[in-house]
């Protein structure tokens, strides 16, 4: 019995770790936050939200690749040449479902225009713009850039993408969703700064790194109270809707207090970055 236990959660993590580091998880966070913005202003049976998924898994796999040619994330190497075969196949399956939407849907392809400069942002966050000397110039290695750079490539690509591929015109509607989910994608972001504390070059002046892990906390927390705040000045503001944001502000809030650099991966990698996933069960739930 004992072995036949041990077997099982031997299984259990290998698939639990598969999902986590080949981006499924993270794909599925921005499928997650695109949906939401959808249902936040009333678009069904749009595809955009599994385009963003889709993405999420080319890029953010390629990318992972390439830190692991220049010798960085050797932890995760071994994992990765263990699974290479399944993450060729997963990448491969999410081209062709890009290819999919693209080709043989009725996909806004004009709307490329405007998820490029977040997918830039997305791209050279770690691969660098170019290199002066043996530093790389990257997004992430820009001082206090960091955190925001993340948070405004997400809200771009989970806010403005799918309402311009939807030909939603752009009021200010839409661009207080655009500046509420830069705050919750802040409050999310610090666990991960919070994490790599130790790990970060001092010259990245993280937020932690300013201003130490506690008063990290506190003011994602006060970034969290900005997010309710601004979800009352929406015009399509509704009572459910107010319900569920004070819902993700308090998860996101025990997630964020209880952070720490000891934490494992599984902590911000699966916990925290489940944030986004259980907003959307939320908004379902509560709609329903």
């Amino acid at each position: 019995m004992a072995i036949m236990y041990f077997c099982k959660m031997r299984l259990f993590k290998k698939i639990v770790d598969f999902y986590i580091y080949s981006n499924i998880h993270v794909a599925l966070a921005g499928f997650s936050m695109t949906k939401i913005t959808l249902i936040n202003f009333g678009i069904s049976n749009n595809l955009t939200p599994l385009f963003v998924a889709f993405s999420i898994l080319i890029s953010y796999n390629f990318i992972r690749f390439y830190e692991i040619k220049n010798n960085r994330l050797n932890w995760f190497k071994d994992w990765l040449f263990m699974n290479i075969k399944e993450i060729l196949i997963l990448l491969i399956l999410s081209i062709l479902g890009l290819g999919a939407i693209s080709l043989f849907t009725d996909f806004n392809l004009k709307s490329l225009l405007i998820l490029f400069p977040f997918a830039f942002m997305t791209f050279f966050y770690a691969i660098p713009l170019f290199k002066i000397g043996k530093l790389e110039v990257s997004f992430r290695n820009f001082p206090m850039i960091k955190i925001f750079s993340i948070a405004i490539a997400w809200a771009g690509i989970s806010v403005f993408f799918p309402l311009y591929e939807a030909n939603y015109q752009f009021t200010s509607a839409v661009y207080l969703e655009f500046l509420q989910r830069i705050l919750i994608l802040l409050a999310i972001t610090i666990p991960f700064d919070i994490r790599d504390i130790a790990a970060d070059a001092k010259s990245l002046k993280t937020l932690p790194q300013i201003l130490g892990v506690n008063f990290s906390k506190v003011l994602g927390i006060l970034l969290l109270f900005g997010f309710i705040l601004m979800e009352i000045f929406k015009e399509n503001f509704t009572y459910f809707g107010l319900l569920v944001v004070i819902l993700v502000s308090i998860i996101t809030s025990l997630f964020l207090w209880f952070s720490s650099p000891n934490k494992s991966r599984y902590y911000t990698s699966f916990w925290v970055e489940s944030i986004p996933i259980v907003w959307l069960g939320l908004l379902i739930f509560i709609k329903l």
